[in-house]
Formats: C-alpha cells, structure tokens, sequence
C-alpha cells in the first residue's frame, strides 16, 4: 500500500484505506462522528453568559480529523438523522427543526466540516498564523450561514444580540481548546 500524502488528514494515518475496506471505512466512520455529534449536542457545560455546547467543537475536530470530504458526510448524515426526527439534534428533530432558528447553525456545520477538513488536507494547521485562520475560519463558517438566517427570521439586530453576542466567550474558549488539540490531531509528518 502507498504511503500517505505528507499532508493527509489524522484519520488516513488511524484507519488508512486498503482494497475492499472503503464502504465499511466510510459508513462506521460517518456513523461514529454523527454519534459523537449527537452526544455533543445534548451535552451542556455551564458558562457565562449562556450554556456552553460541545456541538461546534466536535463539527471542527471532525473536520479536522477526517478531511473535508468525509467530515461534510458526516455532517450531512447528522442533519440527514435529524431530519428524520432521530433525536441527535439539541432541542428537537424534523423537518420543520431545520426552518427554525438554528436551521443556519446546521448548515454552518457541513460548510466548517468542508473548511476545516480542507486546511488538514492542505497542511495549513502545521503552521500556526494559518492554523489560528483556519480555526477561525472553520468556526465562521459555522455562525455566519446561522446569523444570516436569523436574521431573515427575526432581523439583523436580534440576529446579533441572540445569535452570536452571548456564544463570544463560549465560542472563544472552544476556538482556544481546538488549537490546543492540534498537535495530538495533526498526524506526523514522515
């Protein structure tokens, strides 16, 4: 078997893909990360000024650990499950779950899993100016599809102070725990 790409993703150097492994790899790996997402969201740590949610921390370090394409899989098997109306996601299950306020939040998490993954793949989390910007970026790509649809249901102002001002601190610890991680997610260059 061919050696990884010096920039591979954390999962090919765990579970490499080999001949007639590739479905199996890919359905237990989408299941485990949509599992681990499901438990983040039912998970609350108390903080200030609102509960802290793993979810987004855990959408990132999919990303991350799994690359763009499988970690945008991952992610669409979650909303996929939560459409549904399997109880994976925080505060209820459904179609009409998904045209409510954090219907944008939850294709924030497709959309960070792509950038997040890209930026593993790219070898840009090695360095850390483009490990802080792609941390950064990934957690953007999250809140910005999720305040603009706020927006469009309550308007820009609330969008702001309900969307995003009170997650600031939470958001900001989760962003510091995500680059503190990166040395044990990074795989090691050979």
């Amino acid at each position: 078997m061919p050696s990884p790409a010096p920039h591979t993703t954390a999962i090919v150097r765990l579970w490499p893909e080999a001949a007639g492994n590739g479905a199996l790899r890919t359905f237990g790996l989408v299941a485990a990360g949509s599992a681990v997402l499901a438990l983040a969201a039912h998970v609350q740590v108390p903080f200030w000024p609102v509960k802290l949610s793993l979810q987004s921390l855990v959408v990132v370090l999919i990303g991350i650990t799994y690359g763009s394409r499988l970690g945008a899989a991952t992610l669409l098997a979650y909303v996929a499950e939560g459409a549904l109306g399997l109880p994976v996601f925080q505060g209820g299950a459904g179609p009409l779950y998904l045209a409510g306020p954090t219907g944008g939040y939850l294709l924030g998490y497709v959309l960070s899993a792509l950038v997040a993954g890209r930026a593993a793949e790219r070898g840009a989390l090695g360095r850390p100016l483009s490990a802080v910007a792609a941390v950064l970026a990934a957690f953007a790509a999250i809140t910005l599809p999720g305040l603009a649809w706020l927006a469009v249901l309550f308007g820009p102002e609330k969008s702001i102070a309900f969307g995003l001002t009170p997650f600031l601190s939470g958001e900001a610890l989760k962003i510091g725990l995500v680059l503190a991680l990166l040395p044990t997610l990074r795989p090691p260059a050979r």
